[in-house]
Formats: C-alpha cells, structure tokens, sequence
C-alpha cells in the first residue's frame, strides 16, 4: 500500500509541476528580464488565464524594445484579443521606423484589424509594386479594335489603407482610362505609332483618388491589333437593311396579290350580275306576250337582229366568245 500511495504522490506532483510551469512560465519571464522587458509573474499568469499566448506578447515585446519602440504589454494584449496580427504590427512598425514612414501603434493596428497586411504595405510604400493589368479592348474612331495590356506601379498610401480602395478598383479605372483613350483617338495607326499617349491620358485622370494606393506611373506594355468592329457592324447593318428590304418587297407583292384576287373576285361578281340579268329577259319577253305589247311578228324580228348583229360581230371579231377566247 505504502508502494501505492507513494506512486500516486509522484504522479501527483509531476502533474502540478506541468501545471506550475503552464500558468507560471518562468523561463520566458527570465528571458524578458534579460532581455530589459519589464514583465511580472502576474501578468504572464493573467496572460494565461486569459488565453493570450504569453510567448507571442512576450516575444514581440522584446522585438519592439530592442528596435526602440515604446509599447506597452497591455496595447498589444488589447490588439490580440481584438483578433489582430501582434507579430505583424511590430514588423510593420519596425521596418516604417528605419524607411523614415510616419507610422505609430494606433494607425498600425487599425489597419492590421481593418484586413491589411500592414507589413506588406509598409514594404509595397518603401519598395513600390507593379501591377499588370488583364487585355483591355477598345476600339478606335476608324473601326479597328486594339487590345491593349498596361503595367501599373503603385505605392502603398500609409494614410489610405483604412476605408481606401484596393487593387481591383486600381484595375478598373485604368481599364476605363485605355477604353477612353484609345476611343477619342481617330485612327488606330495613332494609338500605335504613340502608345504613350495613353499612359499620359490615363495618369492625368487622378485615378488613385479614394484608394490605398498612389500610382506612380502607367506604361503601356503591349498593344494588339483585333478586328475590324466598324466593318463588321457595317456589313451587320446592310444584311439587317437587306432583310428589311425584302420584308417590304415581300408584303407589297402580297398586296398586289390580294389586290388581284379581289379584282377577278369582283369581275366575277360583275359576270354573275349580267347572266342574273339576261335570265330576266324571256321572263319580260312573255310579260310582254300575255300583255298584248309584243306580237309574234315583232318577236321574230327581235330575234333576226339578234342573230344579224352576232353575224357581224362574229366577222368582225369582236363576239363574246372571240374576247373569252382571247
């Protein structure tokens, strides 16, 4: 039993020395003393109860006292439990101290928890970044379509990266700057022989206004001759007007058509009035039998002047069946 409790007392006190040493890490408080941090053993056991990581104040601290800055414990164990970058922060500031960039603890963590990485925008301030844009077409006043590629050099504006506009807005107004450029030029040879003009219209337009960045200079990079946009929206409008053509030629001859049926409809209609009026003749002629104001004598000569007169038109060529026949 003695053998027991013995092991358990063991066991025991290796557990409390793990946990001694967890909430108490007194190697990293003898490195800070050392190094000429002042740090207590109560701020690296409040650091823990805490869940901030002692190591990483601990560490940047001595980072920042070496380079010369002035931070306290408490602002970077603030900027950690905000959910920022402590590293990041004291790199930034580090390095904006030997370029001679005004930057100070403040502005370096609003932008460290504004989603910037404030030390590569300290970098991109000291040495400046080149940007290349994607093939932007235009086309000019002649009808012909160039593809232009633009490589933009932009320095990160320290005073900016908070509510500044980033890369992508850059893009977009450079685009828009070649779009314009190229459009008001006459001819396509002129954006080709001068190429420069449309990096000097374009930096004139003030486009880094409202961003993170200051744009240095715009070059040209490659310019590329694509199709013929006037020609082809000229032969797109004569087939349209062909087809608009055709159209009208199409419903006039319908008319036409409709008109003619309407016509011979209407002849016809003439035609059948006639015959409808002859059929009333023998129905007179007896009339006129039953009351006495036709003789026979007069008939039979009604009917010889009939056929006398469809004799001569017969002759004459000029009968009804002659002119059907026709």
């Amino acid at each position: 039993m003695d053998g027991i409790f013995l092991l358990l007392f063991v066991f025991g006190g290796i557990i409390l020395f793990f946990l001694f040493m967890y909430f108490v890490p007194v190697g990293l408080w003898i490195t800070a003393v050392f190094a000429g941090v002042k740090v207590t053993i109560g701020s690296l056991i409040g650091m823990r109860i805490r869940k901030v990581p002692p190591s990483i104040i601990v560490n940047s601290l001595i980072t920042a006292n070496k380079a010369g800055l002035k931070v306290t414990t408490n602002e970077l164990e603030t900027h950690y439990l905000a959910g920022g970058d402590v590293p990041n922060v004291i790199r930034a500031l580090i390095s904006a101290e030997k370029a001679n960039i005004s930057l100070d603890f403040k502005q370096a963590t609003a932008i460290n928890l504004a989603g910037r990485d404030v030390f590569e925008a300290v970098q991109i301030s000291v040495n400046p970044k080149v940007i290349t844009t994607p093939k932007v077409a235009a086309v000019a006043a002649d009808g012909i379509q160039l593809i232009a590629v633009a490589r933009v050099t932009v320095r990160a504006s320290i005073q900016q990266l908070v509510g500044g506009a980033g890369e992508d807005t850059i893009l977009a107004r450079v685009g828009e700057g070649i779009v314009t450029s190229i459009g008001s030029a006459q001819s396509h040879k002129e954006v080709l022989a001068n190429p420069d003009k449309i990096s000097k219209l374009v930096l004139s337009r003030g486009l880094d206004a409202g961003t993170a960045f200051e744009i240095l200079s715009i070059d040209i990079a490659d310019v590329d001759v694509g199709a013929n946009i006037g020609a082809k929206l000229q032969t797109d409008q004569a087939a349209a007007d062909l087809k608009v053509a055709e159209a009208r030629a199409e419903e006039r001859r319908a008319m036409a058509v409709a008109l003619e049926q309407e016509m011979i409809a209407k002849s016809q209609e003439a035609r059948a009035n006639v015959i409808q009026a002859e059929a009333e003749i023998p129905k007179a002629i007896a009339q006129a039998f039953v009351s006495g104001n036709l003789g026979v004598m007069d008939y039979y000569k009604m009917k010889n002047v009939q056929a006398d007169t469809e004799m001569r038109q017969s002759i004459s060529g000029s009968g009804p069946q002659n002119t059907e026949s026709k």
